[in-house]
């Protein structure tokens, strides 16, 4: 069983304030002071997005989408800032329905986020509509992400990107009603829960809580017994990313086994 006091601990040891403040909301929906979430919207661009490490000061969707991570934990997804980076995400979609990261981008990118990549099309597409899924007002947006999304599946439910693409997929589909495509997404997701890392377990179970799937959905079941196995002694979980980044995955933990 997860012990989410020692979660908690860890954040608040290891966490900065904006950390600190996320952690806050998550556990009684305290909101944080306006200074906290200025200190958290910082660095976006007049175009609505922010930018990756790697894109100077052109926005990046997947950046843009894990501020939006962000600024959800701490309840500011009404807020001016986070609006704009919605509406900057939407005039970001495709004709095709899909999204990608600016051409200019191409010879900077990491492997999931390149121009013109299948796999990181359709990963970034799942992404964006995701957080459009979570925000209102984005239905003709998400409803044809999420055309692009049932006609990537394969017949046996996997699909052609990465595993990551794979419970944002189901998230999106399962908000958008289509139950079926949904399911058989997570069937696969359910049997390589197991073997997944700390950091895509935790990521899993807390897109799929705020996808709206059931407490006790067999997916979200798998990946709680999976942060149990790999929750460390110092009560958090490790980030695939390196060390600076194992606040973010704890918090993430939370809030996929919080009740």
């Amino acid at each position: 069983m997860v012990d989410l006091d020692a979660a908690i601990g860890f954040v608040v040891a290891k966490g900065d304030q904006v950390d600190r403040a996320r952690l806050s909301y998550l556990r009684t929906g305290a909101l944080p002071s306006e200074d906290m979430l200025a200190a958290a919207e910082i660095g976006q661009t007049l175009a609505g997005g922010w930018p990756a490490f790697y894109s100077g000061r052109v926005p990046s969707i997947d950046a843009t989408c894990f501020r939006l991570a962000q600024l959800d934990d701490l309840g500011a997804l009404q807020r001016h800032k986070a609006r704009s980076a919605l509406h900057w995400l939407a005039s970001r979609q495709r004709t095709d329905g899909t999204w990608q990261e600016d051409e200019s981008l191409a010879h900077d990118a990491p492997p999931w986020a390149q121009p013109g990549d299948p796999e990181a099309t359709l990963y970034l597409t799942a992404y964006a509509a995701f957080w459009l899924s979570i925000g209102e007002g984005y239905d003709e947006h998400v409803e044809r992400a999420a055309d692009v999304l049932k006609a990537s599946l394969n017949p046996d439910g996997t699909w052609p990107s990465f595993l990551v693409t794979g419970w944002l997929a189901a998230s999106v589909l399962h908000r958008m009603g289509a139950f079926y495509e949904s399911a058989r997404m997570t069937v696969v997701l359910t049997e390589r829960v197991p073997g997944m890392t700390a950091n895509d377990t935790a990521w899993l179970g807390a897109s799929m809580r705020r996808a709206g799937y059931a407490d006790d959905d067999w997916t979200l079941s798998a990946a709680r017994k999976r942060l149990a196995e790999t929750q460390r002694s110092d009560g958090g979980w490790p980030s695939d990313d390196g060390e600076l980044f194992d606040v973010n995955v704890t918090l993430q933990a939370i809030r996929a086994c919080r009740f």
